[in-house]
């Protein structure tokens, strides 16, 4: 378990760089009126980092997040100016290909886009496709878009915050407590394309409180394609 704990974490590092960075596939800007987004679970993780600085999952937290970011995430459906596409839970178990794609596309334009290792075939532009996976997820749902976000958040516990502190005290070096990394993706589920993707990373941010989850939630959605 510790093992995946700081393979989810070096993810979590790969998304440092800017607070916040959004990207638009070529030529998009907005999503048509009246269109048909499905809202694809939150993928949440809540971890608290122990004196040595080892992340553990939270169950109770990551729980509380889920419930939290949803309803945030419903009650600002119409403001996105879009006709909303809840998953049927019946459909969860199918979209199971479609998630671990896009999964690894998100992680592939953190990296290769984003981040320092740029693809010349990509010609600087967000230029990423699901394939066919996203014809499972339109079959699935019925939407022609779909959103989908994904957030890891950690929380220094009181001896890891004494240790940064004795650390800084003693040596002058500071030490990183709890971090909040996440990114929110809309695919067009016709052609797979990615058409905007907005990651954040910082020190700030608390999912287990529903006031400060719809915090996050607007620092996520900033700037959404909302149909003009």
């Amino acid at each position: 378990m510790r093992v995946l704990c700081i393979l989810v974490f070096a993810f979590v590092a790969a998304l440092s760089g800017a607070a916040w960075a959004q990207a638009f596939a070529p030529g998009f800007h907005a999503l048509p009126k009246g269109a048909r987004v499905a809202l694809m679970p939150s993928d949440i993780e809540l971890y608290s980092i122990s004196a040595g600085g080892i992340p553990e999952p939270k169950a109770d937290w990551t729980e509380a997040a889920q419930r939290n970011f949803k309803q945030a995430l419903m009650n600002k459906k119409d403001s996105l100016g879009i006709s909303v596409v809840e998953v049927p839970g019946a459909a969860v178990d199918e979209l199971t290909e479609f998630n671990a794609v896009e999964t690894a596309v998100a992680r592939a334009i953190v990296v290769h886009y984003l981040g320092p290792s740029h693809l010349p075939t990509k010609r600087g532009n967000l230029d990423w496709s699901l394939g066919d996976a996203a014809q499972v997820a339109k079959k699935a749902t019925g939407a022609d878009y779909a959103l989908y976000t994904w957030i890891r958040d950690s929380y220094a516990t009181a001896e890891r915050q004494a240790t940064i502190v004795a650390i800084a005290v003693l040596t002058g070096v500071g030490m990183q407590g709890g971090v909040q990394a996440g990114y929110a993706s809309l695919v067009d589920l016709n052609t797979g394309q990615v058409l905007w993707f907005n990651r954040i990373q910082r020190a700030t941010g608390d999912l287990r409180e529903p006031d400060k989850a719809r915090e996050t939630l607007d620092v996520l959605l900033d700037k959404f394609p909302a149909a003009k």
